[in-house]
């Protein structure tokens, strides 16, 4: 323990007998056992270096750099920086400190010598927090362990090969490829025999490996996405200096800084702080707060909310050590989120599927009877059944490869590509929009954005730079601009010194080297603060030796400002200080100060001057911060009478203006929100005419809009207004400026009571409930608290609104490019379906094999998905109006595009099925492989129809998607070699230049039909809505013929 007196600062003895008295009985005790500590381990450091240079001569000789103790100077004021050669940590079971916390064991905590106590064990200066360099952190995250805890393992690609398994009509596949194996080896033997089982076990495996790489990459994305949102920053003292640092870097012994909304890192001690109250809910499920002092409850646990107050805490326990750990370590991330999107695709594709069973069923069936009867001929023309004279492993064989072929109709009529190509438009989504400063926490806020109808947002730090500065200073009614501090009455400049540095939550820091300050905290504070140290020459280290804190009372959104009760050390004489928002701490004003320190009572006159001071600061885009104080008197010792700070009759001391300019893009982003029928709607706490002027500058408000009543409301009165008046207003309303948290959660579900989709940002604690309620909650990853980053969708990482409006882009591209995969897909699964049932109804077989429909099942499925999922938002996207909630996903231009191109696929491979053979005169390997390769090269073609959807011109921007370029560029590779190399694997023959350019020229016709076919104008109302009003006029039709029916019957009774 000797170690740990060298660490501590140095204290003059002399000086600790003067300010006994003025210290607690702690305190001195404290001071006392410290300073003898160091004495005692400066006389054994002597003694140790005078045996060690004796002992030089006998032994080879290592230097060690004893360097001098650092103290930096502060307004002639010496204060010691902590300095220590590197010590052991004592040696101790941690999971002692870890059940002292847990169990909240206060007798241990007592036996340990409080919290004071721990803090020297853990050799940590109270202060300063530890050492903080790699040797240090190094040592104590070997001794105590690192703040992670060990998560379950990542699912690998086995696991997805093995969820491909489970699909039923994959095992049947495989099932009648075994089988086909078995007898094609029998009947041809080894060498030739494979070829047709073996086919189709190459082209189903192939499929599922596509299928599990691809999920596993999604995977990946999710888990990295995951981790980033994980990685909350933390403010930490280390070695005298406030930094922020990774939670996963936490180490036992550091001392954190806690605000209001944040999430306390690890388990802890309360250092020292106020007003202190913390949500235990996520541990306890108990949801009443619980308040945290020196005295009575110190102990502090990872993963609960600061609900109120500021205060430091020293860390005991991590990772592993703490319950929250523990709990954490059993919970996986849930991959299956549902999006509203998946869900609404899932119906879909059930939808399909039973169409697609329908149809496999049928030409089971018929491919069955045709051959019973002797219908079906082989390559020979011969009856492939002729009676009992037909070997039994040939009926076998023939019924297994009719029941694959009817299984591989299911596989391309089932759309299973369709949730792939979901989850690949939002994993690509969630990546570009991480690097476009947004984070999504919630997949289903990815497409719910796109339909967003109105935004409801912040001003300060999202259409702000949040870069506030002291420009304007009133004392009295004289403005200070051009009159210098050293004017004003010393009183009155003590009295805001004491209001700014010791009203705050913010800190000052001053290197040892230099004459740079330091400024940590929120904007508005650190502007304050920056402003009082330059310009009124404020020193904060004097400010906290001369005077003690009594009692805080923290800034919220609700009250709107801060307040502090001081007591000077010398003359015991208590101020109570208030910071806030301008008008509302000018309503608490009864006194004002002038510049010479002369105090004037505050008339009706005075009060209505200082509101138009404030007004025209206002006006003028200022925030307005007004600091007042009363001094009291103290009844009792312990100051119990100022638990309630007063708040009447107080004396204003002046009134700062600070400028926050405007972001550079957020006019045009606005402007970008508009013409794509989002409305914005700004929601501010700020006085309502710097909200006017900054919406105005924004262009949230236009010309029209700041004359138009309503357009501008306070909090206080869209509160007061009946829930009819609101209902009838709220379209109205663009400015909401003095507004609490329940305002803003009064007007979202007001909103949302009128039919609109909405999106809200966020920052504060009380801003939880509205981003909760909201159908997109968007947090500020910079300003915005853990509190409201876990009740949000998004994060918005630079706090910028022109990043809302990518989110809202990006909301509209992943729904317009699942649209766009929904139209490929369908028009490859309507072709298909008609064609191979026609085919097998009529001339008793199928077109296209097992493997060959494999193939084209692997193209619009994966590599579909691939190419049209990831297209990049476009400038037209941002000029439509938004999608409603009731809107069909499959609109009636899809249907327009989707049957033409159809329609036109099944005339032309029908033509090719039924008089190919004669028309260019080829045999019927060759004709099968016509259709084979000109089935392919219409998707091929009609994956560029399908990346507009209304548009004439489909190549527009094509060269910005490489990938789109580069898969339809592999599935022509792929398909000539298929063609050409895999004749055996595929059952294709070779073709001609002359075939190919016949091919080519056959499915390059798609294009001038999708050209075309978007002149042809489309109703507004949905397609299937006629479908389904024909159905229920029919219904009504077959009803009332029954009742005539049964009328008709019962008077013909009655006679």
């Amino acid at each position: 323990m000797d170690a740990i007196g060298s660490y501590l600062p140095h204290y003059d003895c002399g000086t600790i007998i003067l300010n006994v008295k003025a210290q607690k009985r702690w305190r001195v005790a404290y001071v006392a056992i410290r300073s003898y500590r160091v004495l005692l381990s400066l006389s054994k450091q002597n003694v140790v270096r005078q045996k060690e240079s004796s002992a030089t001569l006998l032994r080879p000789h290592f230097a060690v750099e004893i360097q001098p103790a650092i103290s930096y100077h502060h307004n002639d004021v010496d204060i010691p920086k902590p300095h220590s050669p590197y010590h052991d940590l004592p040696d101790i079971d941690p999971t002692k400190l870890t059940e002292m916390v847990k169990e909240r064991d206060e007798a241990s905590f007592r036996r340990f010598g409080g919290v004071e106590g721990v803090a020297a064990f853990l050799q940590v200066n109270p202060q300063h927090g530890i050492l903080g360099n790699e040797d240090d952190i190094c040592r104590r995250r070997d001794k105590f362990g690192s703040n992670t805890y060990p998560k379950p393992p990542p699912k690998g690609l086995l696991y997805f090969v093995k969820d491909a398994f489970k699909d039923t009509t994959i095992l049947i596949l495989l099932a009648c490829a075994a089988l086909s194996l078995g007898f094609g080896i029998k009947e041809h033997g080894p060498s030739e025999g494979w070829y047709e089982g073996g086919s189709i076990f190459v082209a189903v495996f192939l499929v599922i490996s596509v299928s599990a790489l691809s999920n596993l990459r999604q995977e990946r994305q999710f888990d990295k996405l995951s981790k980033i949102s994980n990685n909350i920053k933390v403010d930490v003292a280390r070695d005298g200096r406030r930094q922020k640092i990774s939670i996963f870097d936490i180490v036992v012994g550091d001392v954190v800084f806690l605000n209001i909304g944040d999430q306390i890192p690890a388990d802890g001690l309360f250092l020292e702080g106020h007003s202190m109250q913390v949500d235990e809910s996520s541990m306890t499920g108990e949801s009443d707060h619980v308040e945290v002092d020196r005295e009575r409850n110190p102990f502090l646990f990872s993963g609960s909310k600061v609900a109120d107050g500021y205060a430091r805490m020293l860390v005991t326990s991590v990772g592993m050590n703490t319950a929250w750990g523990q709990m954490m370590t059993s919970i996986s991330r849930d991959t299956n989120e549902r999006t509203p999107l998946q869900a609404r695709l899932d119906k879909l594709t059930s939808s399909i599927g039973k169409v697609g069973l329908a149809v496999a069923f049928l030409v089971l069936v018929v491919l069955l009877i045709r051959y019973f009867i002797g219908e079906t001929k082989d390559e020979y023309g011969h009856k492939e059944y002729n009676g009992s004279k037909t070997e039994i492993n040939a009926i076998l064989n023939s019924v297994v490869n009719i029941v694959a072929a009817a299984v591989t109709i299911i596989v391309v009529a089932i759309p299973e590509g369709l949730p792939l190509a979901v989850t690949l438009t939002l994993a690509y989504s969630m990546k570009r929009m991480m690097a476009d400063q947004a984070m999504v926490r919630k997949l289903s806020a990815c497409e719910t954005m796109g339909s967003a109808t109105i935004i409801c947002t912040d001003k300060t730090g999202t259409l702000t730079l949040n870069q506030m500065k002291v420009t304007k200073f009133w004392l009295g009614q004289d403005d200070m601009g051009e009159i210098p501090s050293n004017s004003i009455s010393p009183c009155i400049l003590e009295l805001f010194r004491q209001g700014v540095g010791l009203n705050t939550t913010g800190s000052v820091y001053r290197p040892a080297s230099g004459d740079v300050f330091e400024f940590s905290g929120s904007p508005t504070e650190k502007a304050i603060l920056s402003w009082a140290v330059h310009e009124l020459g404020m020193d904060v280290e004097r400010l906290k030796q001369t005077y003690s804190i009594l009692h805080v009372e923290t800034f919220n959104s609700e009250k709107k400002r801060s307040g502090v009760s001081i007591r000077k050390n010398a003359d015991k004489t208590i101020h109570v200080h208030w910071k806030g928002a301008a008008e509302m701490v000018l309503q608490m004003c009864s006194n004002y100060y002038e510049t010479n320190g002369t105090m004037k009572s505050m008339d009706e006159d005075a009060r209505n001057q200082f509101e138009k001071i404030i007004q025209g600061m206002a006006a003028s885009s200022l925030r307005c911060i007004a600091l007042a104080y009363k001094q009291i008197s103290e009844v009792n010792e312990d100051g119990e009478t100022n638990k309630k700070l007063n708040e009447n009759e107080l004396t204003l001391l002046g009134i700062v203006g600070l400028k926050d300019p405007c972001r550079s893009g957020v006019k045009k982003a606005v402007e970008i929100c508009k013409s794509a029928g989002v409305e914005i709607k700004m929601i501010t706490g700020d006085n309502v005419f710097t909200a006017k002027a900054i919406a105005a500058e924004c262009g949230i408000l236009g010309p029209n809009d700041s004359e138009h009543k309503g357009a501008v409301v306070e909090g206080v009165e869209f509160r007061n207004y009946t829930q009819e008046e609101r209902m009838e207003k709220v379209n109205k309303i663009r400015v909401m400026a003095r507004s609490s948290p329940f305002d803003k959660l009064l007007m979202v579900q007001c909103l949302k009571q009128k039919g609109e989709v909405v999106a809200v940002t966020g920052d504060g604690t009380n801003d939880a409930p509205a981003l909760k309620e909201a159908d997109i909650g968007l947090s500020m990853g910079i300003q915005g608290t853990e509190v409201a980053k876990e009740s949000s969708d998004i994060v918005i990482l630079d706090d910028n609104f022109t990043s809302v409006a990518t989110v809202l882009r990006w909301g509209r591209c992943v729904y317009n490019n699942i649209q766009k995969f929904i139209q490929f897909q369908l028009t490859v699964n309507v072709a298909a379906l008609v064609i191979n049932f026609v085919a097998a109804v009529s001339a008793g077989e199928v077109p296209l094999t097992a493997v060959q429909m494999l193939w084209v099942n692997l193209i619009m499925d994966t590599l579909g998905a691939l190419a049209l999922a990831t297209d990049r938002p476009t400038n037209e996207l941002m000029q439509r109006a938004p999608v409603g909630r009731t809107e069909p996903l499959i609109t009636n231009i899809m249907w327009r595009n989707l049957l033409a191109q159809a329609l036109y696929q099944i005339a032309v491979l029908l033509t090719l099925q039924f008089k190919g053979e004669k028309i260019f005169n080829v045999g019927e390997k060759v004709n099968d492989t016509l259709i084979f390769n000109t089935f392919v090269l219409c998707q091929v073609f009609n994956e560029f129809n399908a990346r507009k959807l209304e548009k004439q011109n489909v190549f527009q921007g094509i060269h910005k998607n490489k990938l789109f370029l580069g898969i339809i560029g592999l599935t022509i590779v792929l398909q000539v070699v298929m063609v050409e190399f895999l004749k055996k694997f595929a059952d294709t023959e070779n073709l001609s230049r002359q075939q190919w350019a016949l091919c080519i020229a056959i499915a390059a016709v798609s294009w001038p039909i999708g050209w075309i076919v978007k002149f042809i104008p489309v109703s507004d109302k949905p397609f299937l809505g006629y479908l389904n009003r024909a159905g229920q006029a029919l219904g009504r039709i077959l009803h009332r013929t029954r009742l005539s029916f049964s009328s008709l019957g019962g008077g013909s009774g009655k006679r």
